[in-house]
């Protein structure tokens, strides 16, 4: 039996068959992507809106509650560590950065627990692990190397914070957090220059830390907003130096 001739054209219907299905399987995998980023589920919007409450001074988010957080724990363990550092302290120098922790410190406890009062969120009361083991560093520190431990580990929280309130001061949509941010800034950046002037800080070792450590602990925000009890007011002092005005809070949106 002779062989069958081949058909023609069935090789380059075939040879067409494969094209088409490489640019449709291309296309798919370049429309795909753009379809499924944005449906799905987890983006920073997503978290964003899924994490944010709405109150009458704007709305309000998980980092406008932790940031509230923060400055409240800086101010439980940095009025003791300045009121140490006044009376331990070596250096006039030293003293004197105490007597501004204890000051900026004092002024922004009361602003943030007004704060917190009117958006209605729980503040802790005692400063978490990583400043109990700085007090604890601080505690057993003597003579000159408590000065150096002294500038090092506040300038050190400074830093942290600093950009913190940055972010914060740019972002939020509250207009209490906002004016808290403010009253924030300035208070962390006199404090960050006053203990840069004990001509303690190791710069190089700061910028190796602020580099390569591990991210800060992780605070307990405060839930959203509902009943709760005011936490215990700071001891107040009298400032020697010209601090910020307390921010007028802002009166509640039409909405």
């Amino acid at each position: 039996m002779r062989p069958r001739p081949p058909i023609k054209g069935r090789g380059i219907i075939s040879g067409t068959g494969i094209i088409i299905t490489g640019l449709t399987a291309t296309l798919l995998a370049l429309v795909f992507p753009l379809w499924s980023y944005a449906d799905r589920s987890g983006t920073g919007v997503d978290v964003l809106n899924a994490e944010t409450v709405s109150t009458q001074y704007g709305p309000l988010s998980a980092l406008d509650r932790d940031f509230i957080t923060k400055v409240r724990l800086a101010g439980l363990w940095e009025l003791p560590a300045g009121q140490q550092a006044q009376q331990k302290g070596t250096t006039e120098a030293v003293r004197t950065a105490g007597r501004h922790l204890v000051e900026g410190h004092t002024f922004l406890d009361e602003r943030v627990r007004d704060v917190a009062a009117q958006l209605g969120l729980t503040l802790p009361n005692e400063p978490n692990d990583q400043q109990k083991e700085w007090l604890a560093t601080l505690d057993a520190a003597q003579g000159v190397d408590y000065d150096r431990q002294f500038a090092n580990i506040l300038r050190l929280a400074h830093g942290r914070v600093f950009s913190v309130v940055a972010q914060v001061r740019a972002s939020t949509r509250n207009a209490l957090v906002r004016t808290l941010a403010d009253d924030a800034n300035s208070t962390v950046l006199d404090h960050i220059k006053i203990l840069e002037a004990t001509g303690y800080v190791d710069f190089d070792a700061l910028a190796q830390d602020l580099a390569s450590a591990n991210p800060p602990p992780l605070t307990r925000s405060p839930a959203p907003p509902g009943p709760t009890a005011s936490p215990s007011p700071a001891v107040p002092v009298t400032p020697s130096y010209s601090l910020p005005p307390p921010a007028t809070s802002p009166p509640p949106s039409a909405s």
